[in-house]
C-alpha cells in the first residue's frame, strides 16, 4: 500500500510557521528553497511550507493531525503562540482528542492514541490523558 509522507501548506509567512512547528512539535528544518519555501520533517513525514503568491489566503487544506506522547506538554508549548486551542474534540470524533490551529489558522488534530484506530469519547475518559 502507498504511504502518505508529504504535505504542502501554503503559508503567509513560511519562516514564522516553520518556527511554530519546530518549537511546538519538535520538527526539524531540512531544507529551504530560493523562492521562500521551508521544508520540515519529523523523521517520518515531511511538510513543505510554501509562500503564498496571491492576495489573501489561498489554501485548500482542512486539517491534519499529529500523534504525540503527551498532549499536556504540547498544550503547554502552544500557549506562547497566537493560534487557537487546543480544545477537546467532541466524544463522537474518533481519531483525535483535541484540535488547535497554527498562527495562520490551519487546523490540526492532536492525538495520544494515534490515527490507526478509532477511540470513542467514553474510552478516552477511561484512560489517563492530559487535560487540554
Amino acid at each position: 500500500m502507498a504511504k502518505i509522507k508529504h504535505l504542502a501548506i501554503v503559508a503567509m509567512n513560511p519562516e514564522e510557521l516553520a518556527k511554530f512547528y519546530c518549537e511546538v512539535f519538535e520538527m526539524e528544518i531540512i531544507d529551504r528553497s530560493s523562492t521562500g519555501g521551508v521544508f520540515l520533517s519529523d523523521g517520518y513525514f515531511n511538510v513543505a511550507l510554501l509562500p503564498n503568491r496571491v492576495e489573501g489566503k489561498n489554501n485548500g487544506l482542512n486539517h491534519f493531525g499529529f500523534e504525540v506522547d503527551d498532549t499536556g506538554e504540547v498544550a503547554e508549548r502552544l500557549k506562547k503562540w497566537s493560534g487557537l486551542g487546543p480544545a477537546a474534540r467532541p466524544d463522537n470524533r474518533y481519531y483525535a482528542e483535541s484540535r488547535a490551529t497554527d498562527p495562520e489558522g490551519n487546523a490540526f488534530d492532536i492525538s495520544e492514541h494515534g490515527f490507526q484506530r478509532m477511540e470513542l469519547g467514553s474510552e478516552r475518559k477511561g484512560r489517563k490523558t492530559a487535560k487540554v
